[in-house]
């Protein structure tokens, strides 16, 4: 049975109410919570895009600036058919949360553009992506609002969008996108940074409760980040034991073959089918009996209408907003541990916010060194989040929001916003 996107309240209906369920518990009065419920802008642009056919097409795109109290605003650019204002607006509320907790000096932005990429030419792909930066170059910056990657963009298309703003202005300013090829300022670890992040999160997390490296796994996405936090994962002893993707899911018992599902699913795109494990025709990767759930493709995919079907002891969420507001208070009723996304998928943004830093000094981090730096702010970030679990007695996302609100509004607070 393939992974599909259920919601039944929109993106950022779900993000208000997560963020009314922080005010319950946290103290921040009436002025803050009405600046925090709203973007500070939000910008609606029409793309139009010459095909290969010699015809015009006009693409509309969004991009949402929450709020910029503690640094300029960040967050990705995706390119995807279901793209709406809603979620975009969500997704940068998300993004604010995030970079207040794992506490790097910057906002949260989000952009999109409704499109199916897939469906383009390269060289359409191509000015789309300038005329996207066009269309918002007058609003973004190395010290405004820094892009990055998200679904369905890449490297490629940041370095076109890079080269764009800088024909705008007129000189080097590589430290307006993040997520860049290396050959013009990308940061190595980028690529699997998110992942990277989720695992450092995930295995603290684990032994926090007691399970084993051999724990199960369940993955509920098999996209970029999925599959470089299954492959992290197996490689350290845990057994990866079904996986799902939009078009199936697959299960065995004794283990996947994290290297030769993605092998799979690059010749046949998708994991259905892959062999010496079973096609789960009529159920979920996150039906299973696993210790570790990790739901890592689109916004809603856990909720009430699935929720009494999961089983695990702990969910990591990889993506951003997986689980909607009621299925996560059954989730907590049933007193399974969910490490928050604003938490688990932070590191890429901490990366990115490297490669800023590494961009604007001209220098450039080894590998090994980044780890080292992305390890110390995931893991402080994370007994930070757990203090506030603690002190609230409340689940981990009120935790984090707990500490990502007051960040901000301490902030906000300095700057004589309230």
């Amino acid at each position: 049975m393939s992974l599909k996107k259920e919601i039944k309240k929109d993106p950022f209906e779900n993000s208000l109410e997560q963020l009314r369920k922080a005010k319950e518990i946290c103290d921040f009065n009436d002025s803050t919570y009405e600046i925090l419920k709203n973007p500070q802008r939000v910008i609606k642009v029409s793309i139009p895009v010459k095909m290969d056919d010699g015809k015009v097409k006009v693409f509309k795109g969004f991009r949402s600036q929450y709020n910029n109290a503690r640094g300029p605003f960040k967050g990705g650019v995706r390119f995807h058919p279901e793209v709406s204002l809603s979620e975009v607006k969500a997704l940068s509320a998300w993004m604010t949360w995030k970079t207040a907790v794992v506490n790097i000096p910057l906002g949260g932005g989000k952009g999109g553009v409704i499109v199916d990429p897939r469906e383009l030419s390269e060289m359409e792909l191509e000015r789309l992506s300038r005329g996207y930066m066009h269309a918002i170059g007058e609003f973004v910056g190395p010290h405004k609002d820094i892009p990055a990657p998200d679904v369905y963009t890449n490297p490629k298309i940041m370095g076109w969008m890079m080269d764009e703003y800088e024909n705008m202005k007129g000189e080097n300013l590589p430290g307006v996108i993040t997520g860049k090829p290396l050959s013009i300022g990308g940061s190595k670890v980028r690529e699997y940074a998110t992942a990277q992040g989720a695992f450092y999160v995930l295995d603290s997390s684990a032994k926090k409760l007691g399970l084993k490296k051999e724990a199960t796994v369940a993955i509920q996405g098999f996209g970029n980040a999925g599959a470089y936090l299954a492959e992290m994962l197996e490689n350290v002893g845990y057994k990866i034991i079904a996986v799902e993707d939009s078009k199936g899911a697959i299960f065995n018992s004794s283990g996947i073959n994290i290297k030769k599902l993605r092998e799979h699913k690059k010749e046949t795109g998708s994991v259905v089918g892959f062999e010496a494990s079973e096609d789960l025709k009529e159920g979920h990767s996150s039906d299973q009996e696993v210790d570790i759930l990790v739901p890592a493709a689109l916004e809603g995919s856990i909720n009430e209408n699935n929720v009494e079907t999961i089983k695990a002891r702990m969910i990591v969420e990889l993506a951003n907003g997986p689980i909607t507001p009621d299925a996560d208070e059954i989730l907590n009723k049933k007193n399974i541990l969910i490490i928050p996304d604003i938490l688990a998928n932070a590191g890429g943004v901490v990366v990115s916010y490297f490669e800023q830093v590494q961009n604007a000094y001209n220098y450039y981090w080894e590998e090994e060194e980044l780890l080292e730096k992305l390890e110390k702010i995931m893991l402080k970030a994370l007994e930070e989040v757990w203090e506030e679990k603690e002190k609230y007695k409340s689940s981990m996302r009120v935790g984090a929001y707990a500490l990502a609100i007051r960040r901000v509004k301490e902030a906000m607070k300095d700057r004589g916003w309230v």
